[in-house]
């Protein structure tokens, strides 16, 4: 959408193809597997398939049919069982979760009564049905889930169960890319007013001064890693915050989630297939703590969130605020790698058609970026339509990521998009580039 809609009947049509997509996603993630691989825990640090699947239609059925169509709940007994806040994951296993047969019926039966609700409800008053909002919102809450449901999959083992065509190759103007992009220092846009889906932590726009810096023109590659591992970056305390320096030596960290040694070389698992670590693409499955350790080592550091969304977002010649680097077009298969399209992150230096005015790549899907910030909200924050989605997990405690993934849809990315998460996470689609001030040129 390259402005906000106001039509009735094209906002029913984007909120329904919303939907659609994310069901199909959904579907696609929990049908490849049996039901015991449905029910099964894979890793503490992950629901069980089945207690996702149904928390995705427990959450539209409250929200869509409920709070916005005024129907009677309709299974109010499992509101607990399916409430993110009350349950942490590694003990949903015990709870009464609904049998996959019985999860798959529900979220088809509440489904059909939400397209229902869409085609008759105003779309415009009340803030949760203007511009569709709430529907916007629940088929972000629904990607948001497929993406952690990904997640499940790469932890999981045994035989492969999804299959993607590879990610497209690097530009042919890659290797002649510059190290880093200055920004010039000044005033920009943060955050967004007007984009009718941002979430809660995304607003409201307001102003944000930022010194002069370098950024990387490229995300931080695999290979590139490679060379802080080998000079003995895990084992030299200087690099490290002492939290991550005591992680990495209590637990024998010694590279990215998922790397083994093997032989001469290094060796990973990607979604049950067994393979060499290729050297060009975007390092993922990295930790904050590893992240700024590297950065460090190569006497840089990461970027703060607001130098990240100025060189992802600010135009110089106009001076204003894109949504997304290349413009307000939305994201198309030759601007960025999103929405589980493929399996993997693309080489450092593609998608030449994504880059920003400062010629900055791949800003947008490949590997969420951690960032330096902390996740605090905005000047003029108010939560909407409910504190936990962002208010309860402001604080020094979690750690802003930015960009997206190859597994975020682009109805859950935007220029504007905020993640977060704890500094200790190596399991999410992560990685990141670094910065340095304009001072130290």
């Amino acid at each position: 959408m390259t402005a906000p809609e106001t039509d009735p009947e094209t906002l029913r049509r984007r909120a329904g193809d919303a939907l659609r997509t994310a069901r199909e996603r959904t579907r696609a993630l929990t049908g490849c597997v049996d039901e015991h691989e449905l029910t099964a825990q894979h890793s503490p640090l992950m629901s069980p398939l089945v207690w996702d699947l149904a928390h995705i239609g427990n959450q539209e059925e409250q929200w869509l049919l409920r709070a916005v169509g005024g129907h009677e709940a309709l299974r109010p007994e499992i509101d607990s069982v399916y409430d993110a806040f009350e349950h942490p994951r590694a003990e949903r296993p015990a709870l009464p979760l609904l049998p996959p047969k019985e999860a798959r019926g529900y979220v088809t039966d509440v489904r059909d009564r939400v397209l229902d609700v869409l085609e008759t409800v105003p779309l415009r008053g009340a803030p949760l049905v203007e511009a569709a909002f709430a529907f916007g919102m629940i088929a972000q809450h629904e990607q948001q889930h497929d993406e952690t449901m990904l997640i499940t999959h790469q932890l999981r083992s045994g035989p492969a169960a999804l299959t993607a065509p590879e990610p497209p190759p690097a530009a042919p103007d890659a290797d002649r890319l510059p190290v880093e992009v200055l920004v010039e220092g000044g005033p920009f846009t943060m955050g967004t007013s007007a984009e009718p889906w941002s979430l809660d932590n995304e607003r409201p726009a307001h102003p944000r001064f930022v010194p002069s810096y370098f950024i990387d023109t490229l995300p931080v590659s695999n290979g590139a890693y490679l060379r802080f591992i080998e000079d003995g970056g895990y084992d030299d305390a200087r690099w490290w915050h002492p939290e991550g320096w005591e992680r990495v030596r209590r637990q024998g960290i010694e590279a990215p989630l998922f790397w083994w040694r093997e032989g001469g070389g290094w060796m990973r698992r990607r979604f049950g297939v067994v393979e060499p670590v290729p050297p060009d693409e975007p390092v993922l499955h990295v930790s904050w703590y590893e992240a700024a350790a590297y950065a460090a080592w190569a006497g840089r550091r990461l970027p703060s969130e607001a130098e990240w969304e100025k060189a992802a977002r600010h135009d110089p010649a106009s001076g204003r605020s894109r949504r997304y680097p290349w413009g307000d077009a939305d994201p198309t298969p030759d601007h960025a790698n999103l929405g589980q399209r493929h399996l993997r992150p693309a080489p450092v230096g593609a998608y030449r058609a994504g880059a920003s005015p400062l010629g900055v790549r791949q800003l947008i899907g490949d590997v969420w970026e951690w960032t330096a910030s902390d996740f605090l909200p905005y000047p003029g924050f108010r939560a909407f339509p409910y504190r936990e989605y962002s208010e309860v997990f402001f604080g020094d405690a979690h750690k802003v990521l930015r960009g997206g993934s190859f597994a975020v849809d682009p109805v859950a990315c935007r220029g504007t998009f905020r993640n977060w998460d704890l500094p200790v996470r190596r399991q999410i689609f992560s990685g990141f580039r670094t910065a340095r001030d304009a001072e130290s040129a």
